[in-house]
C-alpha cells in the first residue's frame, strides 16, 4: 500500500485536525495547478471553496509557506508563489546534492524490504500514469523516490529533501504523459532501483542524476515555449 506524505489527502493516520485538513487540502490545489502561481489567497474565498472557519484555512497557509509554496506578508496578504526560470534551476540543483546524497546511502543499505517497497510504489506509478490519474500517478511516484531515501537511514535527509521536492512539484506541468514517456520514465527509475538491489552508489547516484536531469530539460522547454507565447 501506498503509505501518502503528510501533506497530501487522506493521509497516513486518516484522522487530523482542521488545520492538518486544510494544509492538505490547499497543499493539492497548489500542486494541481488549480490555485496557479500568483494567486492571491484570501482567506474568506478560500474559506467558502473549502467549506472551513478561517482559523484553520491561516494556519494551513503558514504550514504552505513553511514549505516555500506561498508567500506571507504581513499586512498585505498571501499568494502562491511564482514559478520561474531561477527558482526552477535553484530547485533542481539543491535536488540535486541533497537527492545524490540520499540514494548513495541508500544503495549501501538497500534490503528486500526495501526493494520490495520501492516495486510497489513503482508498479503504481506506471499503473496510474496509464490510467491518467494524474493526483494518485504523482503521489506513488512521491513513494517511490522516498522509499529509497528512507532506506538510507538517515533522519533527516527525507525531511531536508521533502520541502524543495514540494516545490519541484509545482513544475511537473512539462510532464505530458505519452506512452513513450510512460516507459521512458519507468526506466529510468528502474535503473534507480536496480542500482540500489547491487548496492552499487555511483551507479545509483548517476541513474537518479540522468532522472531528475532529463525532467528538468522537458518542463525548461516547456516553461521557455510558453514564454514565447
Amino acid at each position: 500500500m501506498i503509505r501518502r506524505l503528510e501533506l497530501t489527502p487522506g493521509g497516513p493516520t486518516g484522522r487530523r485536525t482542521l488545520a492538518e485538513e486544510a494544509a492538505a487540502e490547499l497543499h493539492e490545489l497548489i500542486l494541481s495547478g488549480e490555485l496557479p502561481s500568483g494567486t492571491a489567497l484570501r482567506l474568506e474565498e478560500l474559506a467558502k471553496r473549502l467549506d472551513m472557519s478561517q482559523m484553520p484555512i491561516r494556519e494551513g497557509l503558514r504550514r504552505m509557506a513553511a514549505l516555500g509554496l506561498v508567500e506571507i506578508v504581513p499586512h498585505k496578504g498571501a499568494w502562491v508563489r511564482e514559478l520561474s526560470m531561477e527558482d526552477l534551476r535553484d530547485t533542481h540543483e539543491t535536488r540535486l546534492a541533497l537527492e545524490s546524497l540520499a540514494v548513495r546511502a541508500a544503495a549501501t543499505r538497500f534490503s528486500d524490504s526495501d526493494a520490495s517497497a520501492a516495486r510497489t510504489a513503482l508498479a503504481e506509478h506506471v499503473r496510474l500514469s496509464k490510467l491518467g490519474d494524474n493526483i494518485a500517478s504523482r503521489q506513488a511516484h512521491t513513494e517511490f523516490h522516498f522509499a529509497i531515501y528512507r532506506s538510507g537511514g538517515s533522519r533527516w535527509l527525507p525531511r531536508a529533501i521533502e520541502p524543495v521536492w514540494q516545490n519541484s512539484e509545482r513544475y511537473r506541468f512539462g510532464s505530458r504523459q505519452t506512452k513513450a514517456r510512460i516507459e521512458q520514465t519507468r526506466r529510468e527509475h528502474q535503473a534507480i532501483l536496480d542500482a540500489c538491489l547491487a548496492h552499487d552508489e555511483e551507479g545509483a547516484e548517476a541513474a537518479l542524476r540522468e532522472h531528475l536531469e532529463g525532467a528538468m530539460q522537458r518542463i525548461t522547454e516547456t516553461m521557455e515555449r510558453r514564454s514565447k507565447q
